[in-house]
């Protein structure tokens, strides 16, 4: 998380039982709250899967227990989406119920289930057709200079006036640093980028987390092309293709087009819940076990 410590005061914290490590939280705070870091898309508390639930309520309530001692008042904790947990990891949802905190944002993920694909859409199925015809061609490319400033850019910034999450220097930074999980993919017509997508790659999910193309890619596409190309090919072994959110407004809105477009492949809703933990109820995680 360093590349963009200056944005943020980090307050992570390392959990610890008999000296060996089994949970960590990476938070960020500002005045007299801390947030589940707000620099990462995913986070929470992530804990060893060893650990049961009785260890689990153990774990939060001494880091409830520490941001206490410290003058915190509030913690806003977002979930771990559960498509990348490799065991069922829902213990943070019912400590939230203990807890009494409230549910401030509820993101929405398109995932599609790759050991069972649902039938692609008419418009999939034609978008994909036409591209056949467009002699396009992909390919996974080392460099992100060429997608970053000649498609993604350029297009978030006529959209929506806005700018990649990541500059295109942290992109390669982050590269660097897992060569193995970032990826590029590109396409092109007659050896012209014309569209491409940047994946987050874990054991079991392929992630799209930035995807562009330029103003023909519904004409001949480009972007129907590629992804049909990462599921049924490159990413066919995963368990999850995530497509990411369509939420705007702090979620309370959904883009009904992109939403459309990712529904088109089979993909479906999965959600990722943001809470506020009032720490005057820590308290109420020594009553669970009776």
């Amino acid at each position: 998380m360093e590349y963009h410590q200056d944005r943020f005061d980090d307050f992570s914290l390392l959990i610890y039982k008999n000296d060996k490590l089994i949970a960590v939280l990476p938070a960020n705070i500002t005045n007299e709250n801390v947030f589940s870091h707000q620099g990462l898309t995913y986070g929470g508390l992530v804990v060893s899967e060893k650990l049961k639930l009785k260890d689990v309520a153990r774990c939060l309530k001494a880091v409830l227990n520490y941001y206490k001692e410290k003058g915190v008042k509030t913690l806003q904790l977002k979930q771990f989406p559960s498509i990348y947990s490799l065991v069922p990891n829902d213990e943070m949802q019912y400590l939230m119920f203990v807890l009494q905190a409230e549910l401030i944002k509820r993101d929405t993920l398109s995932v599609l289930n790759l050991k069972y694909k649902p039938k692609l859409s008419k418009d999939r199925i034609a978008g994909n057709k036409r591209a056949l015809k467009q002699n396009l061609e992909v390919k996974e490319v080392a460099e992100f200079d060429a997608f970053w400033n000649t498609i993604l850019i350029p297009n978030l910034n006529a959209k929506h006036e806005a700018q990649p999450v990541h500059s295109l220097q942290e992109i390669k930074n982050l590269k660097n640093k897992f060569p193995k999980n970032i990826r590029q993919f590109n396409v092109y017509q007659d050896n012209v980028l014309v569209a491409g997508t940047t994946i987050f790659e874990t054991n079991q999910v392929a992630h799209s987390q930035y995807i562009s193309g330029n103003a023909d890619k519904n004409v001949i596409g480009s972007l129907d092309f590629l992804h049909l190309y990462l599921i049924n090919e490159v990413f066919k072994d995963k368990a999850y293709f995530d497509f990411g959110i369509s939420n705007e407004n702090q979620s309370k809105n959904i883009n009904q087009g992109l939403q459309y477009w990712k529904e088109g492949f089979g993909a479906r809703t999965i959600t990722q819940d943001f809470h506020q933990i009032d720490l005057k109820n820590m308290d109420n995680l020594d009553t669970i076990f009776i």
